[in-house]
């Protein structure tokens, strides 16, 4: 028997509504920076993933007005990049993200969730595996279904969990030509923890894995030159890497990248349908990634900066005795545990100027909602101060109402 949407979703909203998992869209009524205008609030916001500061960056609005009075560009692409949708913004931008990065090639697409999409799908085939952290990105998860691979998952950064899988994988295609892939984050976008990438590439070079790392919250904000999460951590990724970062996160535009070798990228140009198949990003937004990767290149003191706030929250907050993950980068992710608690905090820090998001099932597992406090080199430490000032007195006035 059929049904309306309405008979089917309805209870469904219900229910999420009943368990605090409901979730709403907040207005931004002013530019992406510290002090905002959310659903009619002055707030500070630490809840941005714009690590650097470049999303209201003068430098980059010039360079898109430039491009704007300039005859090479209009407002759209027009088309796909195999079509007439290949602007030469494009271009550059993928050259010097290569060039940045030393890979080969680089490959632009709209989304983050896009290319993720298309890595898994269009390199990954029947008798596959692709083995993925239990914690990775949404859009990981689904690229690997996507994929006609089997999908195998470990324990979040198990590395003896990982060398499992690896060692069934090997076992499996003794006899076949069946490929492993590894497929992890670099920074972990709700806890903030950095994937123990030195172990895992030696894993995969031990059992002749492909490696992907989606590294969205590493690039700009991690590494002495910002190249992320593998500079960070002294390593230098092989012929058999696959990088894939965001323009949208540190670097204050939108749209995202894959890096690797000629071969890889030729293979997504030609077999890839989230690349084929879907209109290029704006030429203006790629001139825009331009400005923004001279910015990204030349912050190393907002970089320094970022990791002076990092310490300053982090000691701050053990000192009251938040419950902390163990966390390097600018997301840092209070565990609260239930999602009445974190929604009743996250409004309490509203009441007093500050907007901090509360994550809840299912973005997060069940019994771990949290608070995700980010981190901009924007920020003022007056700011981080005032912030561990509000926390203190919402666990006072927990602590009397407890008492009472």
């Amino acid at each position: 028997m059929s049904t309306s949407i309405a008979e089917r979703f309805t209870p469904r909203l219900q229910e999420r509504q009943h368990q605090h998992l409901y979730r709403t869209r907040a207005l931004v009524t002013s530019p992406q920076q510290p002090i905002m205008q959310i659903n009619g609030l002055t707030v500070v916001n630490f809840s941005s993933n714009d690590y650097l500061g470049l999303a209201n960056s003068s430098a980059i609005k010039d360079a898109l007005i430039t491009e704007l009075n300039s005859t090479l560009s209009g407002v759209g692409a027009g088309a796909a990049h195999l079509v007439t949708g290949h602007h030469l913004h494009h271009h550059l931008l993928e050259d010097e993200l290569a060039d940045w990065l030393g890979t080969e090639r680089a490959l632009l697409f709209s989304t983050g969730y896009m290319a993720n999409l298309a890595v898994q799908q269009t390199l990954m085939q029947a008798g596959d595996v692709i083995i993925g952290d239990k914690l990775n990105h949404a859009s990981l998860v689904d690229g690997a279904h996507a994929s006609s691979a089997e999908f195998k998952r470990y324990p979040h950064n198990d590395m003896a969990a990982l060398e499992r899988r690896l060692q069934a994988a090997a076992q499996q295609h003794a006899s076949c030509t069946g490929q492993a892939l590894i497929v992890t984050d670099g920074v972990f976008s709700m806890d903030g923890d950095i994937a123990p990438l030195k172990t895992i590439q030696t894993l995969a070079q031990t059992y002749q894995a492909w490696l992907m790392v989606d590294d969205a919250h590493g690039f700009g904000a991690l590494g002495q030159n910002g190249k992320g999460s593998f500079e960070h951590l002294g390593l230098t990724p092989d012929a058999n890497t696959i990088l894939v970062g965001t323009l949208g996160k540190a670097f204050g535009t939108s749209g995202a990248f894959v890096a690797g070798s000629q071969v890889l990228i030729e293979s997504l140009i030609q077999f890839a349908r989230p690349y084929i198949y879907t209109t290029a990003m704006s030429q203006l937004n790629a001139a825009a990634s331009r400005a923004a990767l001279k910015q990204v290149q030349a912050a190393q003191v907002s970089r320094e900066t970022l990791a002076q706030h990092i310490r300053q929250f982090r000691q701050g907050a053990q000192a009251l005795g938040l419950t902390l993950i163990d966390s390097p980068s600018a997301i840092q992710p209070i565990l609260l545990g239930d999602a009445h608690t974190a929604l009743a905090w996250s409004e309490q820090l509203k009441q007093r100027g500050f907007w901090v998001g509360a994550i809840r099932p299912p973005t997060v597992p069940q019994g771990q909602a949290r608070l995700r406090v980010t981190l901009c080199s924007t920020h003022t430490t007056a700011q981080i101060e005032a912030l561990l000032a509000a926390f203190c007195d919402i666990l006072a006035q927990q602590k009397t109402t407890f008492t009472q």
